[in-house]
């Protein structure tokens, strides 16, 4: 498939649509690295905050306050591996580690925003609001249908500086309106809230730089349960497809390789993600959540983390 997802759990999304052969769509990070390179400097965090005259440095230059954020420079895995706030010179002396990076800490909304990109000029944003829990995981995103104004202008200042030979999908991850990370390729675990038309505009956005999908006209959720770090059996998807009713409940994903061992795979350090439920209800997805958890934890015979 020339859109590249590797991740069976979302090939869901994109294959009812036809994309020419000769036409490559990154969804992951490695791909977009390598399909990019006058651009891959876009996973450098530190090039990120220093580009935003953030207060920030490598590991090897200790700061001069405390907290702070720390995080990998590059971390194409994503999922927040490793990250988290440091509280004093202790315990910075304690997580040292090459490679990584601190910056000062931001307060405010916490959203993730896909901009559809042609030399400089965006196009088209979504933006998502994101609910954290504890130490980098979230209990649900929020798809929203209204715009976020004064992010968009930052975002389009910084594009048009920055990305004026890009053509196709970039994410931002923003809080209080500046810019954490972002990455050459949308946020793929939710394309289904975007609408049927979302996969043909991008198909035609890397094929001619055109851009169809106007604003989306209704708020979705996209919510997450996640366990503790250890291996998992998943439930069969004739459990699953009890749930979906293509309105309420669009989707669920069980995004990590049940063959795999829980160590490989890149989870933030305050759970293993287990499952996703995109829909329109907050109340059925969450419903959805709970029941999927019982069904971990009856094939699993473990209590899984609560809310």
């Amino acid at each position: 498939m020339p859109i590249l997802e590797p991740d069976p759990w979302r090939q869901q999304f994109f294959d009812h649509c036809l994309c020419p052969n000769d036409l490559y769509i990154p969804i992951k990070d490695p791909d977009a690295y390598r399909m990019n390179q006058l651009h891959a400097w876009a996973y450098n965090k530190l090039m990120i905050a220093e580009k935003q005259s953030l207060i920030c440095g490598p590991h090897d230059i200790e700061p001069g306050f405390y907290p702070v954020f720390s995080k990998p420079i590059y971390n194409l895995r994503s999922m927040g591996s490793n990250s988290g706030v440091i509280i004093d010179r202790q315990e910075y002396s304690k997580r040292y580690n090459p490679g990584f990076m601190w910056v000062e800490i931001l307060e405010g909304e916490h959203l993730s925003t896909d901009v559809a990109v042609v030399d400089g000029e965006a196009l088209w944003f979504a933006h998502a609001i994101g609910y954290p829990e504890k130490e980098g995981t979230f209990d649900y995103w929020e798809i929203l249908a209204d715009s976020r104004h004064e992010t968009e202008a930052y975002l389009q200042a910084f594009i048009s500086e920055n990305f004026t030979h890009y053509r196709g999908m970039m994410n931002f991850e923003t809080i209080g309106g500046r810019i954490i990370e972002m990455h050459l390729r949308f946020a793929d675990q939710w394309p289904d809230l975007y609408g049927e038309p979302f996969v043909p505009s991008l198909i035609e956005l890397y094929r001619s730089g055109s851009w169809r999908l106007g604003s989306l006209n209704r708020t979705g959720c996209s919510v997450v349960l996640f366990g503790e770090h250890r291996n998992y059996r998943k439930p069969s998807q004739a459990f699953l497809a009890q749930f979906i009713d293509h309105d309420q409940v669009t989707s669920i994903q069980l995004p990590f390789h049940e063959t795999m061992d829980h160590r490989q795979h890149s989870m933030p350090p305050g759970g293993f993600r287990l499952a996703i439920v995109n829909g329109f209800s907050l109340e059925k997805c969450k419903k959805t959540r709970e029941a999927i958890r019982q069904e971990f934890k009856r094939l699993n015979d473990l209590n899984l983390t609560e809310e």
